[in-house]
């Protein structure tokens, strides 16, 4: 089952992820939503649409914008709407 962590803490595990891009893209309800927080940093992708970042929180350290997630995504990545996926020394296993 996908697991992501970073700085000792499980930050999403899931048996329902959804791979794009090479990347696991975790659902809405498998997050510990209590190590993320909102940032005002977002991208975009010509077939996803506008990716919105999170600073992840564990322990007193900060991962700036290590985590991101289409809320509006277009058509073409419905199916990752909401999902959240990882880099920035995010470790996921899969």
């Amino acid at each position: 089952m996908p697991k992501a962590t970073w700085n000792g803490a499980v930050l999403a595990e899931s048996d329902r992820c959804e791979v794009v891009e090479g990347n696991q893209y975790f659902p809405p309800d498998s997050l510990n939503m209590e190590y993320f927080k909102p940032s005002s940093k977002t991208t975009g992708c010509p077939w996803k649409g506008t990716a919105s970042y999170y600073t992840l929180e564990v322990d007193g350290q900060t991962n700036p914008d290590a985590a991101w997630a289409y809320q509006e995504p277009k058509s073409a990545a419905s199916n990752i709407k909401g999902y959240v996926a990882f880099w920035r020394g995010v470790t996921v296993e899969t």
